[in-house]
């Protein structure tokens, strides 16, 4: 069966509810025969929250420390989905960025992706091992923790799709695909079945909070298929292709 690679965002997993959802839907999956990487991003909200620490501390901090700071808020939810996982009688293991040898440059907060050692999760899916991934970090050649920057969790799932050559990267969300214009705003948006990656593009560039631009880069570059879909509504969705 398929290699997939999902991504939940923040409010997929926003809470021990949901993200016991998450792991029911996921185990849907691998009981259909398909191998999983899943990429997880922090709680809604976590982010915002470890970095204001920090800045209560002091109003100029470090970008290094900060990374660390703010790296931890996916440590949570990926430790929690795999235990999610196991309590359903599912094998599987939760990964930082660095772990699964995420290479990024130094550039702290703001980090781009070199390239990815995908021996370690190769290894767990032959073994049949649902893979779970911190989105939104890596490391740089020192071994320090780096961070993609804001959306870098949609990043994190194409470019690992991509290394893995996955044969379809699903991008959950809270809408159930890609909209003429923001449906939580506007009722009368209509739903796109597929659009191009020029769309796609085009949309992340004005400012379209479904998909972060650089990943959208990134599936173009390395012609990844996406499907967009909601993490609350089966089974609409958006495609590139």
């Amino acid at each position: 069966m398929a290699l997939i690679v999902q991504k939940y965002g923040g409010t997929s997993v926003g809470s021990t509810a949901r993200i016991l959802t998450v792991a029911q839907r996921i185990a849907r999956y691998h009981r259909e025969g398909h191998r999983l990487v899943v990429v997880v991003s922090a709680m809604s909200g976590e982010t915002n929250r470890l970095l204001a620490l920090a800045r209560e501390i002091s109003p100029n901090p470090s970008p290094r420390e900060l990374d660390v700071v703010a790296a931890t808020g996916e440590q949570v939810t990926i430790g929690l989905l795999a235990i999610a996982l196991q309590e359903l009688g599912l094998n599987a293991k939760s990964y930082t960025g660095g772990q699964v040898g995420i290479l990024t440059d130094n550039a702290f907060t703001k980090a781009r992706i070199l390239g990815i050692d995908e021996a370690r999760m190769r290894k767990d899916l032959d073994a049949g091992t649902i893979v779970i991934v911190a989105g939104f970090q890596g490391v740089d050649v020192d071994g320090n923790i780096t961070t993609l920057g804001r959306g870098g969790s949609d990043t994190s799932g194409v470019a690992l799709a991509a290394a893995l050559r996955a044969d379809e990267c699903q991008i959950y969300t809270d809408v159930d695909g890609v909209y003429t214009t923001d449906p939580r705003i506007v009722p009368e948006a209509r739903r796109l079945d597929t659009v191009t990656f020029e769309e796609m593009l085009e949309m992340a560039s004005l400012g379209s909070k479904i998909l972060q631009i650089r990943s959208v880069e990134f599936a173009g570059k390395y012609k990844v298929k996406l499907r967009v879909l909601s993490s609350f509504d089966d089974p609409e969705s958006t495609s590139n292709g």
